[in-house]
């Protein structure tokens, strides 16, 4: 059994590989571990008899949904679990509709993810109780492809999300004023808001958290 964990929190990665050695009762399981999408569909490339991929949702250089799609693209017969630190209904769809094997809860009991991975081996779906995939109606209006931010977006978004001001971010993030006002800009017309305020609403409603922002470009 070999697994491919997509992670950037080096201890999420390593509790998840103690975790899987408890997948196949006295058979070990090989896990490859990757912090970035651009690690991983390397390792996938070169990984050729890869059973699964374990692929967290929010990673430093793409959207886990984006990420999926190319997985699903370059590897159409390997299973794709989505990792989330939130039950978040709207992603949750999404992952389901794009093709992922299952949408697990970093908030989980570890058995709960076992039991998942052991039935998507199987051949089998898997999502959380409680969540039953849509028909596939959309209502109008409603925009079903996730916005898609930079990593410095992302920064901008977060410091956005917890009320500061544009003068506040050039001061955490260290840029130019207009700098910050451009990336605010895109930021509103990314997420289709009008405002500040709805484009931390709609943050929210695609996942965004609150955590705290890279420094990096």
């Amino acid at each position: 059994m070999k697994i491919l964990v997509v992670d950037d929190h080096a201890l999420v990665r390593e509790g998840l590989s103690l975790v899987l050695q408890g997948l196949v009762p006295d058979e070990p399981t090989e896990v490859l571990q990757a912090a970035t999408c651009e690690r991983a569909f390397e390792l996938a490339h070169f990984n050729a008899d890869l059973d699964l991929v374990l692929l967290d949702y929010r990673l430093p250089d793409m959207n886990g949904l984006v990420a999926l799609g190319i997985f699903g693209q370059r590897h159409p017969e390997l299973p794709v679990v989505i990792l989330s630190g939130s039950a978040n209904p709207s992603v949750m769809q999404q992952a389901m509709e794009r093709g992922a094997a299952g949408f697990v809860t970093k908030s989980g009991l570890s058995e709960t993810l076992l039991m998942a991975l052991r039935q998507i081996l199987a051949g089998g779906i898997y999502h959380p109780s409680g969540f039953s995939l849509l028909d596939g109606e959309t209502a109008p209006g409603t925009d079903v492809t996730p916005p898609v931010l930079s990593r410095r977006q992302q920064d901008v978004l977060q410091l956005l999300m917890r009320g500061l001001t544009n003068r506040q971010i050039c001061e955490q993030l260290c840029l130019g004023t207009e700098t910050v006002k451009f990336h605010v800009s895109n930021i509103l017309r990314l997420l289709g808001a009008s405002s500040r305020t709805q484009a931390v609403l709609e943050a929210r409603r695609w996942g965004y958290d609150r955590s705290t922002p890279s420094g990096t470009v």
